[in-house]
């Protein structure tokens, strides 16, 4: 579990805290292996002997007072009595690891008679777009291909496909049979009959280890709905246009109460794979994607705030239904037309899955998304509570999870990997704040409870008496951490993480733009960079004014005097020119946009930092690092003098070859060189797969490349400007600063 503040410094009271302009929160990473200085827990087990505080219920830890017969929570003060259980376990320290670490994992019991109820296996069913194109289906195709190699032994498959009908394949006799329900066009529509009644749900799901041939068969039998097929089905649509066969709604709503109604019995999670080649045209859950076409010609409404909500509630109540369900669903959008994924969305991310976006089949990564995502270890059932010490609380909490209905600060994630990351704000609980004499220290306890699946071959023979017989583990994993308190703006700018300001700050803009626009996402962003500039000139008292007016040379728009600060206007000016904030005008695709959302608020601090200000590293050879970073600009490559870059921006690396580059330097780089073991690295531990590109300048089409040299850029979008984009932006924030400070 990894925690990162945006201040190791915790502000001393609400008045430092208003007045320094940062935020204060962190972001957690819960299922990650190990901490933020990648130290691992202390495991144990018996989590439910663990002593609780009777005020706050905290988890006893290592900062907490232990006496003879009682313990002092460390959070809220009060003092516990200790259990004669309690008693007998701490009596013997070594073997407790709540005493030793602050950082623990330790598993709670099975529930039910003799652990049997906690036996389950893995089911997947794949549910596949019919109405599209040979491309799409080749491509879908060696993404289940590649998923079922990564797919371990026990666990259960299910093949189904979607057009203006449903069709469920049983794979487990001799040759594939398909059978198909029809899907009614009406939009308030439901399947005519139960699937359970079209084919039972354990002839549907067939285990992997004996049918991967007959599924592989099944797969290659894929054929797309021709057009006819689907018109006529569909018939007429709106003014007479024929509306087209993509019943998704329907067929996602019936496979959730298909798997359903074996929750807990067959599967303790389920996984859908909705792989999508377009909008939701059919049926209930359809999507009218008109609306993109009007705002691109409207001339009285903002298409940055029209293209962002959701148009239907569907989504968002069947993944209700989803989450019911015990299943997750990831969707893989591989699509160039407009699909509202901002409606779309919901299902996946509030069911616990994921979104995923490819423009085109040629060059997306889908099968090695698919392999990486079914290969890494992920959680369950996971339930995460944050608790502080009393001076302070948390705020708003930011992240793909659904907040528990009657427990406040509780948040549940269906389905959790290694690098899903949440985000907290904090505020403080009352006008005190800390004290400045007093022992004591701020305080933050995260608890994580979560379920994980252990393959057979890492049970012992006593547990699994067959080869397929998993068994699911729960878990109480728990991180206390103290922080110390800033005495003085000083010591609070000094202790600032930028990477972690970025994160919350992009959860902030994320809300503000579905919530008014992508303008005021903008507005927000741009204001809080002034704010934060003018109070550190402020609190350094380096504006001095003369006859009632500052000198604007004096303001300090570059944070000199604090290095930690000195990277948040390059990430500000970074984030407003990524598609995430850039204007409709700009050519940014709204389903773009919501992917974007998407990605970026799952993504720990480092991996966002990369996203949004890409790392430029330049080599003399392939063999030879010149320099580890360059700022964004063309101005670096032409100092640099190096013949290679290398751009990492998270979702694509670049390797370019300057137009000056040496002829005899091998392109592209060979693979034992340092850096394609440098690449191959990055690759490995990227929860996405990113996209490879190489580029030889003044032979090959460096726009990919240039487009990311950002800092000539206007940071409104409109071109190049007679001056430096990054200089301009500065000294419009100098000039905002002069504003507010008057």
């Amino acid at each position: 579990m990894a925690v990162r503040a945006t201040v190791s410094r915790f502000p001393i009271d609400a008045d430092a805290q208003e007045n320094s302009g940062l935020p204060w929160g962190v972001s957690v990473t819960p299922f990650a292996s190990k901490d933020e200085n990648g130290r691992p827990p202390a495991y144990g087990s018996d989590a439910h002997l663990l002593p609780r505080c009777e005020h706050c219920w905290a988890y006893f830890n290592s900062y907490c007072d232990l006496e003879h017969w009682a313990w002092t929570c460390a959070l809220c003060g009060t003092l516990n009595g200790l259990s004669s259980k309690a008693i007998a376990r701490f009596s013997n320290p070594e073997s407790c690891p709540e005493m030793m670490s602050s950082f623990i994992d330790l598993e709670l019991p099975d529930e039910g008679s003799g652990g049997e109820a906690m036996q389950s296996r893995p089911v997947y069913v794949a549910a596949i777009d019919l109405s599209s194109s040979e491309e799409f289906l080749e491509l879908t195709k060696s993404a289940l291909l590649a998923a079922l190699e990564a797919l371990g032994p026990g666990s259960l498959f299910g093949l189904a496909t979607f057009s203006h009908k449903l069709g469920l394949y049983d794979v487990q006799g001799p040759i594939p049979v398909v059978k198909n329900v029809f899907i009614p066009p009406d939009t308030e529509g439901a399947l005519p009959i139960e699937l359970e009644d079209v084919m039972p749900l354990l002839q549907f799901l067939a285990p992997v280890e004996t049918c991967k041939d007959r599924i592989e068969a099944a797969l290659e039998t894929l054929r797309p709905t021709t057009s006819w097929e689907r018109t006529t089905a569909a018939g007429q649509g709106i003014d007479g246009i024929l509306m087209g066969g993509r019943g998704f709604g329907v067929a996602m709503e019936a496979l959730l109460n298909y798997l359903g109604s074996e929750y807990g019995n067959i599967f303790a999670l389920g996984k859908i794979f909705a792989f999508l080649s377009g909008p939701p045209d059919y049926g209930a859950g359809q999507l009218d994607t008109r609306r993109y076409g009007e705002q691109y010609a409207s001339k009285g409404e903002d298409a940055d705030r029209a293209l962002l909500p959701e148009q239907t509630p569907f989504y968002k109540e069947l993944a209700a239904v989803a989450v019911q369900a015990g299943v997750c669903v990831d969707i893989f959008a591989v699509t160039n037309e407009y699909t509202d994924l901002a409606s779309l969305k919901f299902l996946s991310i509030e069911s616990g899955g994921s979104l995923c976006f490819y423009p085109s089949t040629d060059d997306s990564t889908l099968p090695q998304d698919m392999y990486r995502m079914l290969s890494r270890p992920y959680a369950f059932g996971c339930v995460l509570r944050l608790r502080t010490s009393t001076e302070f609380k948390p705020g708003r909490s930011y992240g793909h999870f659904f907040p528990d209905p009657q427990y406040e600060n509780v948040q549940h994630i269906i389905c959790c990997d290694s690098y899903a990351t949440y985000a907290y704000d904090f505020e403080f609980a009352n006008n005190v704040g800390f004290s400045r004499h007093a022992p004591g220290f701020p305080i933050v306890q995260i608890a994580f409870q979560y379920t994980v699946v252990v393959p057979p071959e890492e049970l012992s023979s006593s547990l699994s008496s067959s080869r397929t017989g998993h068994s699911l583990k729960r878990r109480l994993r728990i991180r206390t951490i103290q922080f110390g308190t800033a005495q003085n703006f000083n010591e609070l700018y000094d202790s600032v993480e930028p990477e972690v300001v970025l994160s919350l700050l992009v959860h902030k803009v994320i809300l503000a733009s579905l919530e008014q626009g992508v303008r005021e996402g903008r507005a927000l962003l741009h204001d809080w960079l002034v704010i934060l500039t003018a109070q550190y000139n402020d609190a350094y008292k380096l504006v001095h004014y003369k006859n009632g007016a500052s000198g604007t040379s004096l303001v300090d728009v570059a944070f000199s005097q604090c290095p930690q600060l000195q990277s948040l206007p390059r990430l500000v000016f970074a984030l407003l020119r990524n598609p995430l904030l850039r204007f409709h005008e700009e050519g940014v695709h709204p389903d773009y946009r919501i992917y974007l959302q998407c990605l970026f608020s799952a993504l720990e601090p480092s991996s966002l930092h990369c996203a949004v200000y890409p790392v430029l590293t330049s080599y003399s050879t392939p063999d030879l690092q010149a320099y580890p970073r360059h700022s964004l600009s063309r101005a670096a490559l032409i100092t640099s003098g190096s013949p290679i870059f290398f751009l990492d921006a998270f979702t694509t690396l670049i390797v370019f070859y300057s137009s000056t580059a040496d002829a005899t330097l091998p392109f592209p780089p060979p693979q034992d060189c340092l850096l394609r073991s440098t690449i191959n690295e990055l690759k490995k531990d990227r929860c996405i797969t990113p996209r490879l590109i190489f580029i030889r300048g003044g032979q090959d089409d460096a726009t990919a490349f240039e487009n990311y040299l950002i800092e000539e850029q206007d940071v409104d979008g409109s071109g190049l400007t007679s001056v430096m984009g990054f200089v301009s932006f500065l000294e419009d924030v100098k000039q905002s600063v002069l504003e507010y400070l008057k």
